[in-house]
Order: C-alpha cells, then structure tokens, then sequence
C-alpha cells in the first residue's frame, strides 16, 4: 500500500492569467515565489499551473517557464488535469478536478513521488478523495470568491471544519480568503492546512506584496497537523 506523499506547503497559489493587472503572469509568479523564498521556508508554497483554455504546446511551453521559476525559489510545482504536461515539465505533481481521471489512474501514470491534489466541493467529496489516496485536497468556496463567480453557495468557516473532519489528508481552503480570513479560519482543532489563493494574490496590484501579507498571517498561527 502507498504511503501518502507528506505535504508541507501552507500557500497553495493557483493561476489565472486573466486576473493579473498587467497580464504579465510569469512576472507576477516570479515576483510572488521570490518574496517566498526571501521571508519563508523553502517548500512553503506550492503553484498550480491552471491554465486550462491554452492548447497543449503552449501549456506545456508555459509549464516549462514555471518549472525554471518554482525551481530558482524553491516552490512545488503543481499540473492542473494535465498528466501529460505535468510529466513533461517534470512537474511536483497534478491537481485533480472532481469530474477528471481519478487518482488511481493519474497514480499509475506520475513518477511514485509525484502528489495528487484533487478539488472537492463538500465533506463527502473530502473523504471520497481520501478513500482514492489523494495526497490533498482543495475545498471551496469558503466564502465569495475574489477572481471569479461562485458555483455554489460559500459554505463558511462550519463547513470547512466539517471537510478538515471528513478525511485524513491535509484540505486548503479555497473561495474569497484574505489574509484576515486566514487568521480566523487557522489555528484550532479542526483547521485547514493552509490555504488556496487565486484573486487574492494574482489579482492583486502587488502580487508579491499580496504574497507576503498572507504568508504572515499564516506564520501568525499553527495549522492543524498532518
């Protein structure tokens, strides 16, 4: 039986091309994993490419940009959907959507010490991913998302603490979190093990400035263990 990959980032940043003021998306991921790498540890956050309208060469020629940039400040690098892309960049892993080939499948076809995150949009869909052998799990909306529409009604800080309660793999909060919500939602039995920005910080006038305002409200509190 595999033994989970250990996932010790707590930012888990997630892109969107279209919400970065300039539209420069590499910059504002160089200037974000920079600020990282000068004020936490190595490994503390995590990048998930998610890009999915690009076709296949440009996502992997944008991948492969990204792999040199989380590699120089020492971040994960992390594939939405795309196994193929994601074993091409050499990438720290995949990100699952619900509806995408499960884990079993996706395990079979990563290197063994690659992760698998997956999306999940209630406690159920937490433990279902647990079950599979997913390494963690990404739950949303917690509150409105900043970057885009919600697809379901936010489920507050009750219901994260039901999804945290639901499996044993680390969940990340993920739906309108700012860095004030990260200190109230953190810190107690039933926290997340970090949390997932989009808006937040690619949205944001000063993406690295964004960055450093949330990894200090996460330093601010202890995390549930995993």
């Amino acid at each position: 039986m595999r033994v989970r990959k250990k996932v010790s980032f707590k930012l888990y940043l997630i892109t969107d091309r279209r919400v970065v003021r300039n539209g420069d998306l590499l910059s504002a991921c160089e200037c974000s994993l920079a600020m990282a790498r000068d004020i936490a540890q190595p490994g503390t956050v995590a990048l998930q490419l998610r890009e999915k309208d690009l076709p296949a060469r440009e996502l992997l020629e944008l991948a492969l940009r990204l792999r040199e940039i989380c590699s120089r400040n020492g971040a994960l690098l992390i594939v939405n959907d795309r196994v193929d892309v994601a074993i091409a960049a050499d990438a720290d892993g995949v990100h699952l959507p619900f509806d995408s080939i499960g884990v079993s499948m996706a395990r079979k076809l990563l290197p063994e010490d690659r992760v698998i995150g997956v999306s999940t949009h209630s406690p159920p869909d937490v433990a279902g991913a647990a079950r599979e052998g997913a390494d963690f799990a990404v739950f949303g909306p917690v509150f409105d998302p900043i970057s885009k529409t919600a697809t379901g009604s936010p489920w507050g800080p009750a219901g994260l603490a039901a999804a945290c309660r639901a499996g044993a793999i680390p969940v990340f909060a993920l739906g309108g979190i700012t860095p004030e919500r990260a200190r109230a939602i953190l810190g107690n039995s039933d926290s997340p093990a970090g949390v997932a920005a989009i808006g937040a910080i690619f949205g944001a006038e000063s993406p690295a400035g964004a960055t450093a305002a949330m990894l200090t409200a996460l330093d601010g509190v202890t995390a549930r263990p995993q």
